[in-house]
């Protein structure tokens, strides 16, 4: 049984969700069975005064069961699912007695659905609690009366914002915007609110559900609103290209179900959510962002090491942007931290980073002075050595140079924990290599994260060649100690994540070296669902440092006796640096000029420099920035750099941003189908050059069927 039922003596039934075998209460057919039964036995009750639904369980209700849901695709089983399910809410919430969701914990999805059928909500307001409708992040819409029932409950446009962008709150902001009724300040508090509120009101409609209601703000006729309508929708297309379905059909259910009463609103709503669940961006979405993300997070690439490491004390060697990024993230989790640089000026410059994102969360009222406080006193600025002592992991996060690294690698090893683990922030140079200058490569790692590295999820975890397992357990366990995502990979030439996201900047120069118009390339790498141009990107990136890193891999590759890479794209990179000194955003200029105000622009003399005479069209140029990216995925699976296709697409994604709706780069070989891939492949090949060569992998995959 999902539910347990108890009548009390004044006649109000407590309906627990507490669904077996399940660690959350979740939405599935074991649930609606138990759901329908419950029903029943409200409808047979004779002296009903009043029903309050809610958990044994930490959480309320996290939403649908997405696993059992998504082992069909026949639109007409997710209809009829739907209707179903909306039917139970709407019998719960037209019946006339009082009905309260007593709401214990986080009530999202199909779980803050079901709260809002109930007359009346109240919160248990604790830490971590959240509320909302986050579908759209999978692609999807609320399928249980979510965009008919908060159009109703707070007007068109406020819903537009929570339903769109998939926004969850906390319970004080859910009151603020009307979406709940009450907080409580314990369990007791909660049941007590809900039975005061039962026994206070005999009979209760919804507000729709009574006479002269209207929506709040205006229906679609309304002039103002009238106005507002055809503006939404093509907002929302410059910032999606639309290239994600779910925001136009909530849009679409929300507008069209306010125009009819409920039951018909709700099954519009239900078309919607059919023909968005079996739609392919749908099951990329869910593939990545449920299926294998959940997968990593449960510790799918860690070692099967029981013993579960934390860390107390945070070495970071390096106090620049990254350093400092790192310290901060280190220092929220609650670690002490040691920012150590060549002088305490910098050390103390790269510790004000943290300094002001903490000023700006107090501003916010994210967090209190006191809290912000601690959280800073955690962070030593250093220009000592021996402060490091007791550091049971340092991460190095210095320039870009094998010598520098290796000097401050054995500076720290000497002052660290014998037993504790060396990290380097490289992101380009090979992990073997570095921890050649280390008395103990077993202990070495490499962790490397991403920029801004407080606000970036994904840290990439390398595993070198003398990299113990247990040193690959601590660094995973630590990861996740800071609340990021971490993807495992093997050693090698800038591992996986710098390699492939260099070969999309890369690919977009090369177009520009090639004659297309800056403009255009830009915005074929929009279109593509990339977040920023590849020209916008290399300017983040800097011009400066590719062309370091590329004279570093040639110097590497000449001593391996190979023989290094040629790009057309160096064409560009070398004239920009050299000639015209435009070497990225930091250094006031590159592909962009960036003004004091305003919004940056294309260098005016990026024509003249790189003249455009050919007019490449904007699927071929997108084809190009993607395949080259699916077709490198492939080739670090092939040599045993990537050992999981979840760490490919979720590092794509969280790394560099390669486009959600695809699911990543090797989901976006699986949606593009094998065969029509290798074809198209082979025709980039013929016409660009090698670098689109079909790896024997995926030809193999191919002729036997098989999928990522």
């Amino acid at each position: 049984m999902s539910f347990k039922y108890s009548k009390d003596g004044n006649n109000i039934v407590t309906l627990t969700m507490d669904l077996e075998g399940r660690s959350a209460n979740v939405i599935n057919l074991a649930f609606g069975a138990s759901f329908r039964e419950a029903l029943a036995k409200l409808q047979a009750e004779t002296d009903l005064r009043g029903v309050i639904i809610t958990s044994a369980k930490e959480t309320f209700l996290a939403g649908a069961d997405i696993d059992e849901m998504f082992a069909t695709s026949d639109a007409k089983d997710f209809f009829d699912r739907a209707q179903e399910l909306k039917a139970g809410f709407r019998w719960l919430e037209t019946q006339g007695k009082p009905v309260v969701a007593a709401i214990n914990g986080t009530a999202l999805g199909a779980g803050f659905e079901l709260a809002l059928a109930c007359q009346y909500r109240v919160v248990w307001d604790k830490p971590k609690v959240e509320l909302g409708l986050p579908e759209v992040t999978l692609g999807l819409l609320p399928g249980g009366g979510g965009v008919t029932r908060m159009v109703r409950l707070i007007g068109l446009q406020p819903a537009f914002l929570y339903l769109t962008e998939g926004k969850k709150v906390n319970p004080k902001t859910a009151l603020s915007d009307g979406l709940i009724h009450a907080l409580a300040t314990d369990k007791e508090d909660l049941l007590k609110k809900a039975t005061e509120y039962i026994l206070a009101n005999k009979s209760v409609k919804q507000p729709w559900d009574q006479d002269g209601y209207k929506i709040p703000g205006g229906s679609p006729l309304t002039p103002k609103v009238a106005q507002m309508l055809p503006i939404a929708p093509a907002m929302l297309a410059k910032k999606t290209h639309n290239n994600y379905p779910a925001p136009l059909a909530i849009m679409a259910a929300a507008v069209e179900g306010a125009m009819v009463d409920i039951e018909t609103a709700t099954r519009i709503e239900s078309r919607y959510f059919a023909q968005l669940a079996t739609g392919q961006v749908a099951k990329n979405m869910i593939n990545v962002f449920w299926k294998q993300l959940n997968a990593l997070n449960a510790g799918k690439s860690r070692p099967a090491i029981k013993e579960k490491f934390s860390f107390k004390k945070v070495g970071i060697l390096g106090a620049g942007m990254m350093g400092s990024g790192i310290a901060y993230a280190c220092a929220m989790s609650g670690l002490e931290v040691v920012l150590k640089d060549v002088s305490q000026e910098v050390a103390d410059k790269g510790k004000s980073y943290s300094t002001d994102l903490l000023k700006k969360r107090v501003s916010k009222g994210k967090a209190t002075k006191e809290k912000a406080e601690e959280i800073l006193n955690r962070i030593k600025a250093s220009a000592d050595p021996a402060d490091l002592q007791g550091c049971d992991l340092i991460i190095e996060a210095v320039t870009e140079n094998r010598k520098i690294k290796a000097i401050v690698t054995a500076e720290a090893e000497a002052q660290m924990d014998p037993t504790g683990v060396f990290a380097s922030n490289t992101s380009t140079l090979p992990i073997t290599g570095l921890a050649e200058k280390s008395s103990r490569p077993n202990q070495f790692v490499g962790l490397h994260f991403f920029s801004p590295a407080d606000r970036m999820p994904l840290v990439e975890i390398i595993v070198g060649k003398e990299t113990s397992q247990e040193t690959l357990a601590r660094a995973f366990d630590f990861v996740k100690q800071i609340k990021k995502t971490p993807i495992v990979v093997n050693d090698s030439r800038g591992f996986y994540t710098s390699r492939v996201f260099a070969t999309y900047v890369l690919e977009g120069i090369a177009l520009l070296a090639e004659g297309n118009n800056p403009r255009a390339v830009e915005a074929a790498g929009l279109q593509a669902g990339m977040p920023v141009g590849p020209l916008a990107l290399t300017d983040e990136v800097s011009l400066g440092l590719i062309a370091h890193i590329r004279t570093q891999t040639e110097e590497d590759m000449k001593a391996e006796g190979k023989t290094p890479p040629v790009h057309r794209a160096y064409e560009v990179v070398d004239k920009m640096v050299n000639d015209y000194k435009r070497i990225g955003k930091a250094a006031g200029g590159g592909f962009y000029e960036y003004p004091k105000e305003g919004k940056k622009y294309l260098w005016p003399g990026l024509t003249e420099a790189f003249p455009t005479t050919t007019d490449l069209d904007q699927k071929s140029m997108i084809e190009r920035m993607m395949f080259i990216q699916a077709l490198e995925t492939v080739r670090c699976m092939e040599e045993g750099v990537l050992t999981s296709v979840a760490d490919g697409n979720i590092g794509s994604i969280f790394g560099w941003g390669f486009a959600p709706f695809k699911g990543g780069t090797l989901q976006y070989i699986n949606d593009y189908g094998f065969p029509a891939f290798v074809s198209r492949a082979k025709e980039l090949q013929a016409a660009y050059g090698d670098r689109f060569a079909v790896p024997a992998l995926l030809e193999q995959m191919t002729k036997e069927g098989k999928e990522f």
